[in-house]
Order: structure tokens, then C-alpha cells, then sequence
């Protein structure tokens, strides 16, 4: 199956839930009036987009009715599409110029952070890169067994130690084994807890500095996973974690378990941080580069 119709699959239940009543809502009216344009707005706060993306939309909308570009209702959709591919913004590639280079994938319990890192090696090893992952969430039980089954599906090495350990010290390692190997890219997992933030950014801290002395000029990607079910509050969860990383990209998963995809339209202008892969399953070639033109198209068509 295409990934374009599995995104379709995945989004069925925010299509079904909100975009897919925006024909019913036109069929309603005559002519694209104030009347209609409420009636607009109402739904969309209703797709967990969030309130001020929805504001931006509808004046957006309103001011394509009042240049005269936007008279006939059978317009509307087109005109929507187009502004919710502008707000979502397009895709950023990873950013892997040298060898190594290094991703630092955070984000909380249960947002399917190491499902990602799985993926995500399997995309790069599918490309020729050699990958290296870094089990350094070493506090949460199983967490390390886990990342070794994906990285065997994958065929991504992976540098471990006992559970508790140090999980700069994992880090140290695995850029020990990069190097050895001449590694291509770097994966490093890390605790995925965030109710307690003083830990949490003094762990990353260590993790940083352990980086930036063993491989001072390598490419930098800190990427946080965020589970599109939990809608509004995975942009409270990237808040706070901005706070203790330099996020440089978002991966946005689950969206074939909820009607709030309408998430990924609001996270680009509430954070100003590119969605770079969307999950939309289980298996390990559900994830894909973030597409804006695809993911609209998904969610009306």
C-alpha cells in the first residue's frame, strides 16, 4: 500500500470528524457570506487545530472574500486547502552532512519514542546509511529490550549497558562506536519523563555536553515525539520541553488512532517547529518524511 493511502487510512477519523463535513456545510448555503464563514469556523474549533490557528484561518479565508478572489462557495475548499498548506508549512529534511551526525530523539512515556527511533533507522538503513543507536533511556524497564528488537528489525546497531546505568555514559560509548565503525548517523534514545523538569533538563545537559566534546562540528537534529491523540496538550508537551532542548524537528504519531489530526496544522504556527515524520502505524515502513500537500490532500479527498 502507497503511504499516501495509508495516510488516507490514518486520517479517516479527523476526515470523517470534521473536514469531511465541510462539503455538508456548503451545501447549506447560497453564496460564501458571513453566515458561512461561521458556520466554517465553528467546525474547525471543533478539530482540535486550536484557537488561534483557527483565527489565523478565518482571516485568511475573509480576506480572500474581500479582494473579490473568493466568490462562489464551490472556491472555498480550494482556498482552505491552500491556507492550511501554507500554515502547516512544508517538510524539512534531516540534517545528516557529516558522518556521524547526530539525532537526540526526547518526548514523553508512551508518545511511541522508540517505535520512532525503529522507523527511522529503517529509513536510513533502507538508504545506505549505517546507523547507530544509543539505548540512553536507561531508567525505564524494558525500554532497552525494546530498542534492540527494532534495531534488529531495522538492521541499526545498538550500544546498550545494564538498566540504572549512566546514560551519558551510554552516549560516550556509542560515539566511541560510531567513530570505530564510521558510522553514518548517531540515534540516541533518552527518559522520557517530564513531571520532573529539573531532571529531565540536567540529564539532556549532560547528554549535550558529552556530545559536544567528543564530536564537536557534527550535524544536529533534536527531534521530539509527539502522540497526535493527546491533540492540544502534545503543544503543552513541546513547550516545555523547548525549554530544555533546542528542538529541531517534530514527529508527529498515532494519527491513525484519532480524530485530532487536525494537531499538525496548529503545532508549525504555535511553535515554529517543522513537523519532519508522521506515524501513521505500527509496522516499520509506517513512517514517512512529512509531506504538507499530502497530508491536506488526505484529509479531504
Amino acid at each position: 500500500m502507497a503511504f499516501l493511502d495509508k495516510l488516507k487510512a490514518g486520517l479517516s477519523k479527523t476526515k470523517k470528524a470534521i473536514f469531511g463535513q465541510i462539503d455538508e456545510v456548503l451545501k447549506a448555503f447560497v453564496k460564501v457570506d458571513e453566515d458561512l464563514l461561521e458556520e466554517l469556523e465553528e467546525l474547525l474549533i471543533m478539530s482540535d487545530i486550536g484557537v488561534g490557528a483557527v483565527e489565523e484561518i478565518m482571516e485568511k479565508l475573509r480576506d480572500e472574500v474581500k479582494s473579490g478572489r473568493l466568490k462562489e462557495k464551490d472556491q472555498v475548499t480550494a482556498a482552505l486547502r491552500g491556507i492550511l498548506e501554507d500554515m502547516i508549512g512544508e517538510g524539512e529534511e534531516l540534517n545528516l552532512s557529516t558522518t556521524p551526525s547526530v539525532i537526540l530523539v526526547i518526548g514523553v512515556n508512551g508518545a511511541g519514542k522508540t517505535t520512532s527511533i525503529g522507523k527511522i533507522s529503517n529509513r536510513l538503513v533502507s538508504k545506505g546509511k549505517k546507523v547507530v543507536v544509543a539505548a540512553a533511556d536507561t531508567f525505564r524497564a524494558a525500554a532497552i529490550d525494546q530498542l534492540a528488537v527494532w534495531c534488529e528489525r531495522s538492521g541499526a546497531d545498538i550500544v546498550k549497558q545494564n538498566e540504572g546505568s549512566d546514560p551519558a555514559a551510554v552516549v560516550y560509548d556509542a560515539i566511541a562506536y560510531a567513530k570505530r565503525k564510521q558510522a553514518d548517523v548517531l540515534i540516541i534514545d533518552t527518559a522520557g519523563r517530564l513531571h520532573n523538569k529539573v531532571n529531565l533538563m540536567n540529564e539532556l545537559a549532560k547528554i549535550n555536553r558529552v556530545i559536544d566534546r567528543e564530536l564537536p562540528d557534527a550535524a544536529r537534529e533534536n527531534l521530539l515525539v509527539l502522540d497526535a491523540t493527546t491533540g492540544q496538550n502534545a503543544i503543552i508537551q513541546a513547550k516545555e520541553f523547548r525549554n530544555a532542548a533546542n528542538i529541531t524537528g517534530l514527529v508527529l504519531n498515532k494519527l491513525d488512532g484519532t480524530a485530532k489530526g487536525g494537531i499538525a496544522i496548529s503545532i508549525k504556527s504555535e511553535l515554529g517547529i517543522p513537523v519532519k515524520f508522521i506515524g501513521v502505524g505500527e509496522k516499520i515502513d509506517d513512517m514517512q518524511e512529512f509531506d504538507n500537500k499530502e497530508f491536506v490532500k488526505a484529509l479531504f479527498e
